[in-house]
């Protein structure tokens, strides 16, 4: 055999088996040697994938009238980090008797949803940004006598998400709304527009005969149509007689949707509970302010004394409005019409008038002025003159 490099086909005992090669060919063998080694020797061996899915963890539920609507995310990852590709069926179980301990008969099986999936049911992926899960949702009707029958419980639901072959991790976190019975909307619900507010009726519902332990009370919504924000405006108790409600948490020049819907207490013995009804269809008003301020009061008139440059001072009550911008100061002499003599509003409910003569007299008025440019009527005159 030459000297040259040996094969590499050459099994590396055969090579170092060769004792009259040189010191090159030795430290080939040296190598091939070591490199065989380490192609043969196994690895620790790695138990197979379970492809049971790591259980959902923020499964959300949220009750209105006969409808609780679950949401949570898909699991991407299996219980032992890989991806969870063979997906089955998901299981939607509820109960009467928190908590959980297993699913049993489950309330709906459904596919699992996956990111593409385009479909239109009511169980199915939502978009979400890039890097996240998708999300899946799922509605559960409830029976009209479900409440009824049990007012002061709650009920429970979890989701399992099993693999193709049936298996599972486990149930996911755990979540109960009330079980109560909610009431129908009301109707006649009208909205009126005036200078202190925005007045808001609808038909009165009688307080209905329930187990002890529940009450009802109405909630009315406001919707800021500009952005799309619920809020609040107000609450009153179910069977008040003809109920009546005034808003004037609201801002002028805005256009809002109105709607009320009738909320149930539940007495529970971590507190009190509540579930939403069904809305009203809404109602919507612009609020477009065309009122003016009240007219200002007690406007008295005080003139300058003897060796004093002449003057004629002026006070009155001020206004209360929130949308004030100012008063308007008019003036006027026996048989001639008002003039208004204040350059610009005046911001507060005194003015004094320094182009008065002496021995002449003079009549004045004030008038309050909104943001909007809204001017009330005139007050009542005071008489004023520099002897």
């Amino acid at each position: 055999m030459s000297a040259g490099l040996p094969p590499a086909v050459f099994p590396s005992v055969s090579l170092c088996a060769l004792k009259n090669l040189g010191k090159w060919n030795l430290g080939v063998c040296a190598l091939a040697a070591a490199l065989a080694t380490s192609c043969g020797a196994p690895g620790i061996p790695e138990p197979p994938s379970l492809e049971l899915a790591r259980p959902v963890r923020d499964l959300k539920a949220t009750r209105k009238g006969e409808e609780v609507r679950l949401t949570w995310s898909v699991p991407t990852q299996t219980t032992d980090r890989h991806a969870f590709r063979r997906a089955g069926p998901t299981r939607i179980c509820r109960s009467l008797n928190p908590p959980l301990r297993e699913c049993g008969a489950p309330l709906a099986e459904k596919s699992t949803p996956k990111p593409e999936s385009s479909s239109r049911t009511r169980f199915r992926p939502q978009a979400k940004p890039a890097g996240q899960p998708p999300q899946a949702t799922y509605t559960d009707l409830l029976s009209p006598g479900l409440g009824q029958a049990s007012p002061a419980r709650n009920l429970v639901y979890a989701v399992s998400v099993l693999n193709s072959y049936g298996k599972s991790a486990g149930l996911s976190n755990q979540v109960e709304v009330p079980a109560a019975p909610t009431l129908a909307p009301t109707a006649g619900l009208a909205a009126h527009l005036s200078g202190e507010g925005i007045r808001l009726t609808w038909d009165p519902v009688p307080a209905p005969q329930t187990p002890t332990g529940l009450r009802f009370k109405y909630r009315v919504f406001r919707r800021d149509l500009r952005n799309g924000k619920d809020s609040i405006a107000g609450e009153l108790p179910l069977g008040t007689g003809s109920p009546t409600l005034l808003d004037t948490g609201f801002e002028w020049e805005r256009t809002y949707e109105y709607r009320v819907t009738i909320v149930t207490l539940v007495r529970q013995a971590r507190g009190t509970a509540e579930v939403e009804g069904d809305d009203t269809p809404p109602v919507r008003i612009a609020a477009h302010d065309v009122f003016p301020p009240a007219t200002p009061l007690g406007l008295q008139a005080v003139s300058s004394g003897p060796g004093q440059k002449p003057f004629v001072d002026l006070v009155w009550n001020a206004n209360t409005e929130s949308d004030l911008s100012g008063y308007n100061v008019y003036r006027r002499e026996a048989g001639a019409g008002a003039v208004k003599i204040n350059p610009g509003l005046v911001k507060t409910p005194a003015f004094r008038d320094p182009d008065v003569a002496i021995g002449r007299q003079y009549f004045y008025s004030v008038s309050a002025v909104d943001v909007r440019g809204n001017e009330s009527p005139r007050s009542q005159e005071a008489r004023g003159s520099v002897p």
